[in-house]
């Protein structure tokens, strides 16, 4: 408590752009949702005739459901998954050719961005530069890289859009398919694997709530808060996102080579570079055994640093006379462009699975299974959809109910599949939320700040056929989808 309260003091004295005393901090990505009543109604509910249940699930079962939670008693389960494969396997069926050129589409869109980008940042600092520069990067992470290493065009011809050897093996082929902050093997194991198939379980990395439970529960004015939230926004890709994604991809190793973790180390706490440099607790501490500082700056963050920061403007020192002019320009461009895409990609990312509307979960279910498409829609919050360019600034993540019920779809297709699943889940009764991003935004940041909280999902109601026991799934690699293991 003493660490965060001089943190939250030096951030209101000196304005610091980046929080170094985080120790716990996490990132993490509908119309209003059928169930909008949020009083804290109990209902008795009776235990269904013939459950074969032992008096402990008996017990389980005559807990009193919150008035929100209501649905969860008459939901047809077994109904609702049988659909909800059916449609994604439709939609996997069609995918072809349309796909291909929607995405060289896509493409395109971002290659414009980038060429704009690049061209003018010697020029004096500008929006259009900085913005153009800002949409390269986001667009090469949210859509390209994001639905490639989902395997979203494997089914396809989509050329080096496919989930095995994008941006995996070398900083060259980092450098060619996808640079950024986060190392790809180590997104693909924290974000592919642990994030989508434990969602809002206390083993989902992204986990929003729990992650800022020091902020939550710190005893600070609500400005103050504020202020490390804003102060966060800019940076927390490197900041935070690389050092936790990295994190796992080597916790994933010591699992892989039958190796046990520190005895202090708590895998499930989030980390920052500020806990990876100067480490507070015994968990970060411990940390050390796992991850070496000068390893994750020279694998995870150099490459880009250096690419994007150091040899991309370096040919404009070349230029007689105004060289350094350009070349100064052209840092104080790709910087603010950071920063801009960092914004961007918080607020569309990070919003997407908190909010006092939506549900964390206790336990964990076996992918494809009715229990685990409830969890994908009750644990997702999508945005405004409906055409290519609101999507494309959007990151395609306004899709997100559908991309975690479906994994490895094309973009295209997630058009296609939304207003589809809306309507099977308003068939049963299942609530899908869609918001605009503003409103989205307020919601997560009311959980960050502890004005708000997650709602808990009555998980005794699922099936036990559909469990996974308490360690969850394991793979192999990380290549993409799950299918591939």
């Amino acid at each position: 408590m003493r660490l965060l309260t001089a943190l939250a003091h030096s951030i209101l004295i000196a304005a610091a752009p980046v929080v170094w005393g985080f120790s716990t901090l996490s990132i993490s990505g509908r119309q209003n949702s059928p169930t909008t009543t949020i009083c804290r109604l109990a209902v008795a509910v009776p235990l269904h005739e013939g459950a074969p249940f032992t008096n402990e699930e008996s017990k389980k079962r005559h807990k009193p459901l919150l008035n929100e939670d209501l649905w969860v008693r008459t939901l047809d389960y077994e109904g609702f998954g049988r659909e909800v494969s059916a449609l994604g396997k439709e939609l996997a069926l069609q995918s072809g050719d349309d796909d291909v050129a929607h995405l060289e589409k896509i493409v395109s869109w971002r290659n414009v961005a980038a060429i704009v980008g690049i061209v003018s940042m010697g020029m004096t600092p500008n929006p259009i530069t900085i913005i153009a520069l800002s949409t390269w990067t986001f667009a090469s992470w949210t859509m390209l890289a994001h639905h490639t290493c989902h395997g979203g065009y494997n089914r396809i011809d989509a050329g080096e859009f496919h989930s095995r050897g994008f941006a995996l093996g070398s900083v060259g082929q980092r450098v060619r398919d996808w640079c950024d902050w986060m190392l790809p093997e180590a997104w693909n194991i924290e974000h592919n694997r642990l994030h989508h198939y434990r969602l809002n379980e206390k083993n989902d990395p992204d986990l929003v709530q729990r992650n800022l439970a020091f902020l939550r529960q710190a005893q600070l004015p609500m400005l103050a808060k504020y202020v490390v939230l804003a102060a966060l926004f800019p940076v927390w890709k490197w900041y935070y996102y690389a050092p936790n994604t990295f994190k796992e991809l080597e916790i994933n190793r010591l699992n892989r080579e039958g190796k046990s973790l520190p005895l202090l180390f708590e895998p499930e706490a989030a980390i920052t570079i500020g806990s990876l440099l100067c480490p507070q607790t015994a968990s970060e501490h411990a940390l050390r055994d796992i991850m070496k500082p000068m390893d994750f700056f020279v694998r995870v963050l150099s490459p880009f640093l250096a690419s994007r920061f150091i040899i991309l403007p370096a040919p404009l020192l070349l230029i007689p006379t105004v060289g350094p002019t350009l070349y100064a320009h052209a840092i104080v461009n790709l910087i603010l462009a950071e920063l801009v895409t960092n914004v961007h990609s918080f607020v569309t990312i990070v919003t997407n699975h908190a909010g006092k509307d939506l549900y964390t979960f206790d336990d964990a279910v076996k992918p494809k299974t009715p229990s685990f498409y409830v969890r994908q829609v009750v644990g997702s919050a999508n945005f405004v959809t409906g055409n290519d360019l609101n999507d494309f600034f959007h990151g395609w993540l306004n899709y997100q109910i559908e991309h975690h019920v479906w994994p490895d779809l094309s973009m295209r297709q997630y058009q296609i599949g939304a207003p589809r699943l809306k309507d099977i889940c308003l068939k049963y009764g299942v609530p899908y939320v869609q918001e605009t991003i503003w409103e989205r935004l307020r919601k997560t940041t009311d959980i960050m700040v502890g004005k708000a909280t997650m709602r808990s999902f009555p998980t005794e109601y699922e099936a036990a056929k559909d469990k996974s026991g308490k360690d969850g799934l394991t793979w192999k690699s990380s290549n993409g989808a799950i299918e591939e293991d």
